[in-house]
């Protein structure tokens, strides 16, 4: 267990080192950020900074030296860096997660492993492979590529017509899965954090609505089942446990409306912070954020109750944080901008949560 004072060294310098940072610093953790990107938001508020390469392992060994554990904000950090890390450092959670959360197909067999129901999905490594997947399959499906996907990039919607061999070469030739289409009536994601001790607290399913491949509105709690709720978190708890995790994790999922209830199955994991958890900053007892620092730390969990009936997240995307005049000015609004220097289509650029009491 770290004490009061100890350094937390965060891979990425994007808003969710911003917000780890942050949080930290409230109960006196400093966090040292490393990022190749100069201008990250991240560097604004933590305590000690390296601007390098990922691949520089002079800079990285010297960071190593520096902090008293490592983690990082988002999953695409490169393999070799973070077992460089390792082999000088505690890394939380373990590298080991990093690359199954790398490539979907190893992720979507994993979580299958376990039990869990995906939705059925088919290894395609070149345009032979995605027509027997396609045939298998069916129409529509999604074709993603394995590796380096997010906010709806890195992906294709294969409908009747669709010439297989384009969309493939679309996505660049890299190896892909292509996955069978859901009849999902929504989008929900467990949060949730798991301590060096094994101990598991989750936040409330919360519901996710996309707009044009990202999210743009999360409710919590979700409109679903108490039971739906309890097998979801059970669900996360599971994966957790399986690759002996160490921080906070999120598990989206997709609700299938049955005659006999409801049926979840798992879209994908992040090992990380999480943007469909960022209501928690206002809306629980414990952010998200915190959480993590204090997972990582070795400390206890805190808890993870939610403040008022319903809390919403909105995600100010591109020019829409420009009206934080307005937002400001609206009681019960809470704003959080990243600190972006340039505004651009798409762009998270910060988000507001409403608690609801």
């Amino acid at each position: 267990m770290l004490r009061p004072g100890s350094t937390i060294g965060i891979l990425g310098g994007g808003q969710l080192a911003r917000m780890l940072a942050s949080a930290g610093a409230r109960l006196g953790l400093r966090a040292h950020v490393f990022s190749p990107a100069a201008d990250d938001p991240a560097f604004e508020v933590c305590a000690a900074r390296t601007i390098a390469p990922f691949e520089d392992e002079a800079a990285l060994a010297a960071f190593a030296a520096a902090v008293d554990v490592v983690t990082y904000e988002f999953e695409n950090v490169p393999s070799d860096t973070a077992a460089f890390l390792e082999a000088h450092s505690v890394v939380r959670p373990n590298p080991r997660v990093l690359a199954l959360t790398q490539d979907r197909f190893t992720e979507k067999n994993f979580v299958r492993g376990l039990g869990i129901e995906t939705a059925p999905f088919e290894n395609v490594e070149d345009a032979a492979m995605l027509a027997e997947a396609a045939a298998s399959l069916g129409r529509p499906s999604i074709l993603k590529t394995r590796r380096f996907g997010y906010d709806g990039k890195g992906q294709t919607l294969l409908r009747e017509g669709v010439d297989l061999a384009a969309a493939f070469q679309s996505l660049g030739g890299a190896p892909c899965v292509l996955e069978g289409f859901v009849p999902f009536s929504r989008e929900v994601s467990v949060v949730a954090a798991r301590g060096s001790d094994g101990a598991f607290r989750a936040y409330d399913v919360c519901e996710n609505v996309h707009e044009r491949h990202i999210l743009a509105l999360t409710v919590a709690p979700a409109r679903i089942s108490a039971q739906t709720a309890a097998a979801a978190v059970e669900m996360a708890r599971k994966i957790a446990e399986a690759a002996d995790y160490v921080g906070v994790i999120a598990v989206e999922l997709f609700v299938v409306e049955e005659a006999g209830g409801e049926r979840l199955v798992v879209n994908e994991i992040a090992p990380r912070v999480h943007n469909s958890g960022h209501w928690t900053l206002d809306g629980a007892v414990t952010s998200q954020f915190e959480q993590h620092m204090r997972a990582v730390a070795g400390w206890p969990l805190g808890s993870t109750r939610r403040h008022g009936v319903r809390v919403e997240m909105r995600n100010l995307i591109g020019d829409d944080a420009e009206k934080w005049p307005e937002l400001l000015a609206e009681e019960g609004a809470c704003l959080h901008l990243y600190g972006k220097k340039e505004t651009r289509a798409g762009r998270k650029m910060g988000h507001v949560t409403r608690v609801f009491p």
